[in-house]
């Protein structure tokens, strides 16, 4: 790609070049934004094959497959590469046409590919077959000597998958338990839900303990809002009345308080007084000591 973007001045190739890793960052968790950096790349360069290659990964992730059809076949013809070849094949099966894909896997261009587009070109026609109904024929479709090998491939994975997918759908559930448990053990970067499925075929049932925390701290927090039992808004009143009966019978009121208060405050200021007189006289006896032994 690199030599592809030197054909362009520095600025676009830069420019391209921020959108197409955009385009790789993002397709995976957010297709539509892949899509959005792929349209501006093309706007940009819509004669380099990188870009007509990237854009046509997005809309394809995007299930825009006449779309991602068009650019696939954009790029081959710049670069007379048969990599897309699969690819090309399974927009065919998006498209509904699955006798077309299973032309493009009969095709030349399959001896062409390396072992791992042969595969890929492999899990597409046995998917066409599914298209078309002939679960038998898509079973033996995958069985090759890629599913019976014990090395482990990047491919291998989706393979067994695969493989254990079209047994289950063809009602033979032990087989298909079977490779599913194999492509858990080939499956070490979850590219595929292998071990859900064979959770889900062993009856077994995955509790989210986050999900019950968050409801036990729900359930307490209610708890201190609800009002108590029993208590009626007369209840309420009757304890007000109380209140009131109370303060009546201790016949005492906020002018006795006041008078209290002034007195109280009096009472004080007298003892200050008193303790100031006590305190000077004190100091004006130190004074005549100290002049004395001066003297």
């Amino acid at each position: 790609m690199r030599q592809e973007l030197q054909s362009l001045p520095k600025t676009l190739a830069d420019d391209v070049a921020k959108n197409l890793v955009m385009v790789a960052r993002l397709i995976d968790e957010d297709p539509e934004g892949a899509y959005g950096y792929s349209k501006v790349a093309l706007r940009l360069a819509s004669r380099v094959a990188a870009v007509r290659e990237a854009a046509g990964f997005a809309a394809y992730a995007n299930q825009k497959y006449s779309e991602a059809l068009a650019e696939f076949r954009a790029a081959r013809r710049m670069t007379g590469n048969v990599d897309l070849w699969p690819v090309m094949a399974d927009c065919e099966r998006g498209l509904g046409r699955p006798e077309k894909a299973l032309d493009m896997a009969g095709a030349p261009e399959v001896h062409k590919l390396d072992k791992a587009g042969q595969v890929e070109m492999r899990l597409v026609a046995a998917g066409a077959r599914r298209d078309m109904d002939q679960l038998d024929a898509a079973i033996v479709t995958l069985q090759s000597p890629e599913l019976a090998s014990n090395s482990v491939q990047p491919w291998t994975a989706r393979l067994r998958y695969a493989y254990a997918d079209a047994l289950l759908a063809a009602g033979r559930e032990g087989e298909a338990r079977e490779w599913f448990a194999k492509a858990v053990e080939a499956d070490k970067d979850g590219s595929t839900d292998a071990s859900d499925r064979l959770a889900e075929m062993d009856g077994v049932e995955f509790v989210d303990a986050l999900d019950d925390e968050d409801d036990e701290d729900d359930e307490n927090r209610h708890v201190g809002d609800e009002a108590p039992q029993g208590v009626s808004v007369a209840d309420d009143q009757a304890v007000e009345d109380s209140k009131d009966s109370d303060a009546d019978d201790d016949g005492v009121t906020d002018e006795d308080d006041d008078a209290d208060d002034a007195d109280d405050a009096d009472d004080a200021d007298d003892v200050t007084d008193e303790d100031d007189d006590a305190d000077a006289d004190d100091l004006t006896d130190d004074v005549i000591d100290a002049q004395d032994d001066k003297d």
